[in-house]
């Protein structure tokens, strides 16, 4: 078991916050003004690789949501994304677990697809929010920024850094139905010419959401800090240590062969007197240096690393054995009992370290303008497990009690990884007007595996370029057309057992997109849309896999996403507007299993569309009115199409404002998420071969209160 942890208390925290935070009266604004989709507001995003290029001059399509816009709506986790874009959906999102995003269709690896200030991380973990300035998520292919990914999209999650001005925030946060949290945020600098910076975010949360049987608590304290050696020398460092103990929802399923009827979202399968909280703690640090070369060049040397450790447990509906004999391996019994396992893994420990050395800068040749940027990157990865529990300890139905059954019975693979990268990126401005993105990035991969008994051990090395080219073209200021291409590679081995044919070797899984897009923006209004291409490649195991030497892990077609998706923000007067959407053409193709092919992948809409309104009232300074809903189309539940769930709309309702009092300023945020309580499957996950349903979240509300001394 973990050694146990002095945590901090919400309430300890919030009263200590303002007893502190009052001897200083300086007011200050967030490390970054809001950014919604309106007006000319044109963020940077640094997932996309090319610096400080605005993100509406860029040629591709991606996200980004600050601190605040979070705040304004009451997202609270990763998985609240999926409630502002609409190339962004579920993708089996449990309470009390760690998120998991679905990006055009195609679900992001958690282990591959996401970083931190840019640098490679592991998000199988909870990712606190309280100390991120923002959180970009690029759409599509992402081979050129990240080397071995899914095709889905990438997310890059921005640390809050000290400001220029002091900062000194308390908040508060109740959820229903008792979840109260603590925060603070401050900022300042000292020393001579302010030279050095330093920034606090500390949270505790008591966890007592609507879902039964999840009560826990969080806890995240994180420092950032800089100091300016010079004109051109910065050097950062930050570090976080955040924990999160909390029962998961276990999900629901197909009764038999027919889609149940929406259960009460508020029930929960993970009900057992002996289930234990899923434990997630996990310790992050980086520091960074910056020199500036002359004009036009710069030197960034960047390292990082994360040690995550977890106790993965669960009571796990799996299948079903009814009292007829008949198996239901990938659902639940037609009356829904299911089979019950008992699920721990623990003191499971994953472990990445990266470097970063880049060189940016600009020059001219001919009468072409290049902005370079020139780097390699080195990432380790160590991933260390014991022997688990996974047993079977009877078939039960709503309230049924069965004996706990601990004893690890099974082994676990422990892994090893290092991987070597050389990039490259130039943004050519041939003129006026026209603009050319070359980007490639070179990837040597070393990959290891055994099991915790030492069997099925592989090793394996693989080299791969993954490249990007695009055109864009400004046909009149602030508005462009572009075209781009880019390829992505993901890595897999057959596992050495008897069954394969081919055990231990390598396979590689490609995927490649193309793009048209179209930007621009006027005063008052903003717009982008875009239709793209997406294929990739797949591999699965072919034979019956029944007995040694009948099993062959190889290519298997293709899954490919032909699809558009467009927004827009209009701002008139008191009122801002803002729509998105997408349509997704999503078939398999090629397969062995001819059964499959023509069908859409499961758990993938069709269509999304998100709306949202905000009017400020003229009669009350400050005041803030929002209502947002979106529509999601039905989605199928498995590889073969055999059912599906339906799609829904859903309704929510916020309201903010921001007072001035004693030179202090008090900003509260409220909301009704789900405001006609609809009842719905929110998603359809099909995980280790079998059928998965999450209920939509019930009516919830919400508020916050925030003071900025």
């Amino acid at each position: 078991m973990a050694t146990p942890r002095r945590h901090f208390r919400p309430r300890r925290l919030v009263l200590a916050c303002l007893a502190g935070c009052s001897t200083t009266g300086a007011f200050a604004q967030a490390q970054l003004a809001p950014v919604t989709i309106t007006g000319r507001v044109t963020p940077t995003i640094n997932a996309a690789g090319w610096g400080e290029v605005p993100l509406a001059k860029l040629p591709l399509q991606a996200g980004v949501f600050t601190a605040e816009r979070l705040l304004d709506r009451g997202a609270t986790r990763l998985s609240d994304l999926t409630n502002f874009d609409p190339a962004v959906s579920d993708a089996y999102n449990a309470e009390g677990y760690w998120d998991q995003l679905t990006v055009r269709g195609y679900v992001i690896d958690n282990r591959f697809n996401y970083r931190r200030d840019g640098l490679p991380i592991n998000a199988e973990t909870s990712i606190p929010l309280d100390n991120k300035a923002q959180v970009e998520v690029l759409k599509g292919i992402s081979g050129m920024q990240a080397g071995t990914s899914a095709p889905g999209g990438l997310v890059n999650l921005v640390v809050k850094r000290p400001l220029d001005t002091p900062l000194r925030r308390a908040a508060v946060d109740w959820r229903e139905k008792s979840t109260l949290t603590g925060a603070v945020d401050l900022s300042d600098r000292f020393g001579a010419e302010r030279a050095f910076g330093v920034r606090l975010n500390a949270a505790a949360a008591h966890l007592d959401p609507l879902v039964r049987d999840s009560r826990g608590s969080r806890q995240m304290l994180a420092v950032a800090g800089d100091w300016r050696l010079g004109a051109g020398t910065l050097l950062e460092a930050e570090v976080e240590r955040s924990h999160r103990s909390q029962p998961s929802q276990a999900a629901f399923s197909m009764w038999g062969d027919r889609v149940p009827a929406p259960v009460d979202p508020r029930r929960n399968l993970n009900d057992q007197r002996w289930s234990l909280p899923v434990v997630l703690d996990g310790d992050t640090a980086s520091l960074r240096w910056r020199q500036t070369l002359s004009a036009d060049w710069g030197f960034t040397a960047h390292a990082a690393t994360q040690r995550l450790r977890s106790d993965d447990r669960i009571a796990f509906p799996f299948g079903c054995s009814a009292a007829d004999g008949t198996y239901y391996p990938d659902r639940y019994c037609p009356d829904g009992s299911f089979d019950l396992y008992d699920f721990r893994s623990e003191n499971e420990r994953r472990r990445t370290d990266a470097l970063d050395l880049s060189l940016t800068g600009r020059g001219q040749v001919g009468s072409w303008a290049h902005a370079l940027t020139l780097g390699v990157l080195n990432s380790r990865v160590k991933n260390r497990f014991q022997r688990q529990a996974f047993n079977y300890v009877g078939t039960v139905g709503p309230g049924d009690e069965t004996p706990a059954d601990p004893t690890l019975t099974d082994e676990n693979t422990q892994r090893d990884e290092h991987t070597s990268e050389v990039y490259a990126r130039d943004a050519i401005a041939i003129d006026a007007r026209w603009t050319a993105w070359l980007g490639v990035r070179h990837t040597r991969l070393h990959r290891q595996s055994v099991r915790t008994d030492g069997s099925r051990p592989t090793d394996y090395r693989q080299t791969f370029t993954t490249p990007f080219v695009a055109l864009s073209y400004a046909y009149v200021p602030d508005q462009l057309v572009y075209a781009s291409w880019g390829r992505g590679m993901e890595s897999s081995v057959a596992p050495n057992r008897a069954r394969y044919t081919n055990a231990g070797e390598a396979s590689t899984q490609t995927s490649r997109q193309a793009e048209l897009g179209l930007k621009g923006s006027t005063a008052s209004l903003e717009w982008s849309a875009a239709l793209f291409d997406v294929v990739k490649h797949i591999a699965a195991d072919i034979g019956s896999c029944d007995d040694p030497g009948t099993c062959t892990y190889q290519p298997d077609g293709t899954q490919r996403h032909l699809g558009g998706e467009g927004s827009i923000s209009w701002r008139t007067g008191a009122w801002t507007w803002l729509a998105g959407a997408q349509w997704l053409r999503a078939r398999r193709e090629g397969s062995a299993n001819v059964g499959v092919n023509g069908n859409m992948p499961y758990n993938v809409p069709a269509r999304t569309l998100k709306l949202q309104a905000e009017h400020r009232l003229a009669a009350v300074p400050g005041l803030v009115i929002e209502g947002s809903g979106r529509y999601t189309s039905r989605r199928y539940v498995d590889p073969l199409n055999s059912a599906s769930i339906p799609g829904y709309a859903v309704l929510d309702v916020a309201a903010r404002q921001a007072v001035r009092f004693g030179g202090q300023t008090l900003t509260w945020r409220a909301g009704i998420d789900n405001l006609t309580d609809k009842r719905a499957w929110r998603e359809s996950p099909f995980q280790f071969l079998h059928v998965y349903l999450y209920p939509l979240r019930p009516r919830t509300a919400w508020l916050g209160v925030q003071v900025d001394l």
